[in-house]
């Protein structure tokens, strides 16, 4: 296991966005296949990936949390990101994400990644909720948060894509009677979805 991870899931490890990193943005959010379903602008610019590499980086500087760059422990492959933004300060509630390179769809990813960053913001900074909202043209991330555990609760517009995206929450208490299953590094390689 590369020492750069900080966690790990049986097959996944999650380090840190740097700026030397911006070849493995380019193949994760320059493939309009992954970002056709957050950002309307359509095939990202080189310019308009460096800048959102950008923003994940001062995520971290700001709030301790990003969309972290996810790794196959087998041969360090780049597969995606997967982590956690603000949403609510005030209720202690903050947002999951995904972004799976297109290569990698269907092997289970982003289930894996995402029951380990529910798993730290649950059980590691004790957040009181997790939101997730999607497209509501993607099938696939609304089957993937289903099977998480989150609950539809209404539509939330999302400016990038200027729709009313379906959105989702999941207490801690919702957590505690269904989380125990996500900590123990199973994995489902049925139907991931590409990006949240």
């Amino acid at each position: 296991m590369s020492s750069t991870y900080f966690f790990c899931t049986p097959r996944v490890g999650f380090r840190l966005w740097k700026e030397e990193d911006l070849h493995l943005a380019l193949d994760l959010w320059g493939d309009y296949r992954v970002t056709r379903y957050f950002d309307a602008r359509g095939k990202l610019s080189q310019s308009q990936v460096n800048d959102r590499l950008l923003q994940e980086i001062a995520s971290i500087k700001l709030h301790g949390i990003q969309y972290w760059p996810i790794f196959l422990l087998k041969n360090d492959d780049h597969i995606g990101c997967c982590g956690l933004r603000p949403y609510n300060k005030s209720k202690n509630v903050l947002e999951i994400g995904f972004h799976i390179c297109h290569r990698h769809w269907g092997q289970g990813y982003a289930f894996e990644a995402a029951r380990a960053v529910m798993s730290y913001a649950f059980d590691t900074i004790k957040v009181a909720g997790l939101f997730a909202g999607h497209n509501p043209k993607n099938d696939g991330s609304r089957h993937l948060l289903a099977k998480l555990g989150f609950r539809y609760t209404h539509d939330e517009f999302y400016k990038p894509t200027g729709l009313n995206h379906h959105s989702y929450l999941m207490t801690v208490d919702d957590y505690l009677k269904c989380g125990i299953a996500y900590c123990k590094g199973e994995h489902d390689d049925t139907q991931p979805a590409p990006s949240v």
